[in-house]
């Protein structure tokens, strides 16, 4: 640790830059606040325009099945949208955990908690130089894992569904394969296996993330990271 380090470790905060970062640490929570609820609203937009392809899909037994793959495309915009917001999202739920943790706590606790010497240094780096604590892969496996999934579950069953039932139960999986055709150019093993790989990625992306996660969590032994 640097002589400057040490010496900042030795001292107490003024009364000033307590209520500094007091007004820093409402601020981050406010701003964590506003972009967690652009992560709603784009959730919201993927559950809504899915809702609208069922009611189009099951209004009648002769409707076409197709609103429910060509909503895959909007869900998919949605949840890149998403994972961008929730990468700004966790930058500013980063920097607030951190001062509760190694300020509030420490002070609610008589200073006993600091187990980061340096960790006023450390966020003032992340101010100084500001970075995204996550990849946008990690962003939207994690927005896969905490929402989409069900979404994209609900929009597979759904289809599956519609296949099955309409126009009249199916009676066969001859039929049923042909059934999910479309037009005269893509069979319905092709269509049907596409599906099946959509639906296994998404599950697969959300295990990998839940595991990444877990095993970040572990190395550092429950203490919080920028990130």
């Amino acid at each position: 640790m640097s002589e400057k380090r040490q010496a900042r470790k030795s001292e107490e905060f003024s009364a000033a830059e307590i209520g500094a970062l007091a007004h820093l640490y409402r601020a981050e929570v406010y701003r964590s606040t506003i972009w967690r609820t652009r992560l709603d609203t784009t959730t919201n937009w993927a559950v809504v325009t899915l809702g609208v392809a069922l009611s189009i899909t099951f209004s009648s037994p002769t409707a076409s099945p197709m609103p429910l793959l060509l909503v895959g495309i909007l869900i998919m915009l949605f949840l890149a949208l998403e994972a961008r917001r929730y990468r700004y999202f966790n930058v500013f739920r980063a920097r607030s955990r951190w001062m509760e943790r190694f300020f509030y706590v420490a002070m609610l606790r008589d200073g006993d908690l600091h187990t980061e010497d340096d960790w006023p240094e450390i966020l003032a780096e992340d101010y100084y130089a500001p970075r995204y604590h996550v990849s946008f892969l990690v962003a939207v496996a994690r927005r896969v894992r905490h929402n989409y999934l069900w979404i994209l579950v609900i929009q597979s069953i759904a289809y599956v569904g519609k296949l099955v039932v309409h126009p009249f139960p199916v009676s066969s999986l001859e039929n049923f394969i042909h059934r999910a055709r479309i037009g005269p150019l893509v069979p319905g093993e092709v269509v049907l296996g596409i599906g099946t790989v959509y639906i296994l990625s998404w599950v697969a992306l959300a295990i990998w993330v839940g595991r990444r996660d877990a095993r970040r969590a572990e190395k550092r032994g429950g203490l919080p990271t920028m990130g």
